[in-house]
């Protein structure tokens, strides 16, 4: 349910201090608990979500076979 800073980073593949910018930015909701600080896990599920849902739209417009040209003349 909670994270340390530790864990999140390693949750979003992200670097300790990237995790504790976003916090000092308030970017991400953390609570300190006197020693550390715990984010909450759920916070990132929309995003994650929609960062697949990204994600496998550029894949299948990455795939899409390119259309033939209706300006291009063949003068053979």
């Amino acid at each position: 349910m909670y994270l340390t800073i530790e864990e999140t980073a390693e949750y979003l593949s992200v670097p300790e201090a990237a995790v504790k910018s976003l916090i000092q930015q308030k970017k991400i909701r953390a609570l300190f608990d006197g020693e550390q600080y715990l984010v909450y896990k759920e916070q990132f599920a929309t995003h994650l979500k929609q960062v697949e849902k990204y994600k496998q739209l550029v894949e299948e417009y990455l795939n899409e076979p390119i259309p033939e040209s209706i300006d291009v003349k063949d003068e053979d």
